[in-house]
Order: C-alpha cells, then structure tokens, then sequence
C-alpha cells in the first residue's frame, strides 16, 4: 500500500511542479512529441524529463528496490496492443498521464470524459481476453 501512496505522489508532484515551474502538462504524449517538434527551442524541458522518467527504474533497482513485471512473451499480443493504444492516445488528444493525472487535477470536462473511457476500455480489454483465454 504504501509504495502506491508513495508513487501517486511522486507522480503529482512531479505534475504539480512542471505545472507551475514552467506552465506544461506532464502528459507523456505530450512530452514525446515535443521532443520532435524541430523548430521548437524549447524543448530541453521534454528531454529532461524523459532521462527522468527512464533513469528512474534502473536507480529504484541500484538502491535495492525491485517489484516483479509481468509482461507477456506474445509479441502479436504487445504489437496490438502497442498500436491500439498509439490510436486511443492520437484520437483521445492525449494519454491516461496527461488526461488523468493532469486534466482532471485542472478538472477539465473532456479530461474526464478521456478517462472514463480509458477505464471502460480497459475492463472490456481484460473481459474480452479472460473470455478468449489469453492473460498476460
């Protein structure tokens, strides 16, 4: 429980303080695509945030920290499900972290609306795949 506590506020602090130090959403779609916006001289903030995100697992396992992942060895399973959430994320204008996290702490409408769908279909994904058989 408490490394759920601990990580939601990791999490909003890390968007609280991108927020009011230099007015961005931490929504990792966001982020990414910031970091390919060629004309845009300011995107360090993007990149720096990136490293920040990928350094973190690797510095939690050096400290002695570990959790198990458990990801599937399908590789049509990952590349479908890759793809489906790349289309959910381009059509929904955003991510669960940019949505969830962010736009519901500004208590924006289509935030919410974004996130319950995030939900829903993640609950028909997970019945969908106990009916056919496949877990990950």
């Amino acid at each position: 429980m408490w490394d759920e506590i601990g990580g939601g506020f990791l999490i909003g602090a890390a968007a609280s303080l991108l927020w009011v130090g230099i007015g961005r959403i931490s929504g990792m779609t966001g982020v990414l695509s910031s970091l390919f916006l060629v004309m845009d001289s300011g995107r360090h903030w993007a990149l720096a945030f990136l490293v920040g995100l990928l350094a973190a697992w690797p510095v939690m396992q050096a400290i002695g920290y570990s959790t198990p992942i458990n990801i599937t060895d399908n590789t049509g399973l990952l590349i479908a499900a890759g793809l489906l959430v790349g289309f959910g994320t381009y059509i929904g204008n955003g991510c669960t972290s940019g949505h969830g996290v962010c736009g519901m702490g500004r208590l924006s409408f289509r935030s919410f609306v974004a996130t319950l769908t995030f939900i829903a279909a993640g609950i028909v994904t997970v019945a969908m795949m106990n009916a056919v058989g496949l877990s990950l």
